[in-house]
């Protein structure tokens, strides 16, 4: 099990090749170890050989969208938090991520400080479900 002290591992997901990479190169330097992948074929193949903790996941995407990876990242990994990044936020999209399991949302383009607040949160999430969970309920 992870140290409390280890930063989450995240797994950036766009099929924006210069996004991707800036986005993945400004987390790094805040000390995050980010991985990156252009489809959601390529997150999923991803995650069935490791875990991440945090997944930042484009909505619009070609072939298999960001709503459909994220139905099948919970499948696979039920306990990774998923922050949806999209261009076009509302009200209907916000309850279709709810309700697939998804954390949150941010708009594109998002300052750093958002994107690091978002993660931090959904990392803090994660582990109190962890501990709630190792902690014997029941």
């Amino acid at each position: 099990m992870a140290a409390i002290s280890d930063p989450p591992k995240i797994l950036l997901v766009d099929d924006e090749e210069r996004f991707r990479t800036t986005l993945r190169k400004m987390l790094t330097a805040q000390g995050l170890a980010v991985t990156a992948a252009g489809s959601g074929p390529e997150a999923l193949e991803e995650l069935r050989n490791h875990a991440y903790d945090v997944i930042l996941l484009d909505i619009r995407m070609p072939g298999m969208d960001g709503l459909e990876t994220l139905t099948q990242i919970k499948k696979l990994r039920p306990d990774t938090e998923v922050i949806m990044l999209t261009g076009h936020a509302s009200v209907d999209l916000a309850l279709e991520i709810n309700k697939r399991g998804g954390y949150d949302y941010l708009l594109k383009p998002c300052p750093l400080e958002e994107i690091l607040l978002k993660i931090d949160a959904a990392f803090e999430r994660k582990l109190t479900r962890q501990k709630r969970t190792l902690g014997g309920e029941g």
